[in-house]
């Protein structure tokens, strides 16, 4: 049985690199995750470390009304301008971040010790204006502070007082974790070029040889169908496998050529142990992907209908990669049981250098193998039925 199942995966082998262009195609999606991540960190990281690198410019009406407010501003290197006429209309449209508004009545309340009152207008939902916003926040709560302690002081009380407790961070996030926006990212790009390497080949071996008029001849051997269909996947299966190569090796590349450090701050590291271990978690997902697809391009019956949805199909498993971006989601049995949903959080966890449970691994693997035969089962039923021939 194997022989002849080599024989069937030997021709669609030969065919499919023949037909460069299929597999072009799908090299292209392979690199296409590496080198829009490395944009975006440029693009973004430029972006966020110019923003912390430059001094604040904070446009503040009534500076006259709080002058130690603006020499202790000045002092911590922020350039103060003058607001515009209608700061809350320049915030609205976007020609400043933030703007300060000290009232008239401020030296007033200050000088006899009452709590003088400013007003900051900024736009929350800009993100681009953030870190003007957080910093000038800041700045503000410590002068606060600030004055507050020399007040103390000055009455003969210990600035003890007030500080009933005592808070001491620890920060438990590793590197990795601290760049997680772009590591959360990877497994999406990485499953979609899983199912783009399988795509051309698949569509090629089903829809294609029916548009062309070659699969009724071959069905017509004596040969089982069933057979027929587990060598056409197996056939998709090399492709898929080197697509995965090349987008783990195009992240790596890119992570270490590129100044990741310095653009964001912290340095993302792929070595060889994280690199197989993905590997080695998103083997299955070769397999669910090439059977998804054999049975999808059962249905076709051109090369354009196949083109049309087997492109899509991909997005459906990895879509869940962008949501864990933004929505960690722990990594508990039950998210396990979800095929692909379960790979892309062990992917993150080990880009991220978590612990793992072996536990979650064979569960994922497991149910993601057995997906796999239940549809690989589906489309040998479908090659074995009359309808094969015209999709």
């Amino acid at each position: 049985m194997m022989k002849k199942i080599m024989v069937i995966f030997n021709k669609e082998m030969i065919d499919n690199l023949r037909d460069y262009r299929s597999w072009m195609t799908g090299f292209f999606w392979a690199l296409f995750g590496p080198l829009l991540l490395g944009g975006m960190i440029m693009l973004l990281g430029n972006s966020i470390r110019e923003k912390v690198d430059q001094p604040l410019v904070l446009p503040v009406a009534g500076a006259e009304n709080a002058p130690s407010l603006i020499a202790y501003l000045e002092q911590q290197d922020v350039i103060i301008e003058p607001a515009p006429s209608d700061p809350e209309a320049a915030v609205i449209a976007g020609d400043i971040n933030v703007a300060l508004i000290i009232p008239s009545g401020y030296g007033e309340d200050f000088s006899v010790g009452k709590t003088a009152k400013v007003q900051l207008i900024f736009d929350s939902t800009r993100q681009s204006a953030m870190a003007d916003i957080r910093r000038a926040q800041t700045l503000l709560e410590s002068y606060s502070e600030y004055i507050g302690l020399l007040r103390l002081s000055l009455r003969g009380v210990s600035p003890e007082v007030i500080r009933v407790v005592q808070v001491e961070e620890t920060d438990t996030a590793t590197p990795q974790s601290q760049a997680m926006i772009f590591i959360s990212m990877l497994p999406y790009f990485i499953i979609f070029a899983i199912f783009n390497g399988a795509s051309p080949v698949i569509t090629d071996a089903t829809a294609g040889e029916r548009e062309r008029g070659s699969l009724e001849p071959l069905l017509i051997n004596p040969l089982p169908r069933g057979w027929v269909a587990i060598g056409k996947m197996l056939s998709a299966m090399p492709f898929a496998v080197f697509n995965l190569i090349i987008t783990l090796g195009g992240f790596a590349a890119i992570f270490r050529l590129l100044p990741v450090e310095e653009l964001i701050g912290v340095q993302i590291g792929l070595g060889i142990s994280a690199l197989t271990s993905v590997f080695l978690i998103c083997l299955p997902i070769v397999f669910l992907a090439c059977a998804i697809q054999t049975l999808i391009a059962s249905f076709t019956k051109t090369t354009k209908e196949a083109g049309t949805y087997l492109p899509f199909i991909g997005l459906i498993p990895s879509l869940p990669g962008l949501a864990l971006a933004f929505l960690p989601v722990k990594p508990d049995l039950w998210t396990m049981l979800i095929p692909t949903f379960g790979q892309q959080i062990l992917i993150n966890q080990f880009l991220r250098s978590e612990p793992i449970l072996g536990r979650n691994i064979v569960v994922s693997t497991v149910l993601t193998i057995l997906l796999s035969v239940v549809i690989t089962y589906i489309a040998i039923k479908l090659y074995e039925s009359e309808r094969i021939i015209t999709g």
